[in-house]
């Protein structure tokens, strides 16, 4: 896939963890590194059990990456505030 695509579904896929993990954004450059990283993970994870992984712009794939930047975002907020209380 291009760079342009990775951009717009990470954007996408990080905006939609923002709101599922903390109910706000981080920021827009923010979401769009933690959702394209999440969008790698997440097809990466996929992958690893027998799926396909991000494949486009489509629903699939953004659910794909919404599920890895989910977990990205979580682990960044443990590790950014130290672990002192869930996220979630």
């Amino acid at each position: 896939m291009s760079i342009l695509v990775w951009v717009i579904l990470g954007l996408i896929s990080g905006f939609i963890a923002s709101k599922i993990v903390n109910k706000r954004g981080e920021g827009i450059l923010l979401d769009m590194m933690l959702g394209i990283v999440g969008a790698l993970f997440g097809g990466w994870i996929f992958a690893a059990v027998g799926h396909s992984g991000v494949t486009g712009v489509n629903l699939y794939s953004i659910f794909v990456s919404v599920i890895g930047a989910v977990v990205v975002l979580l682990v960044y907020h443990a590790l950014s505030r130290g672990g002192r209380r869930p996220v979630l």
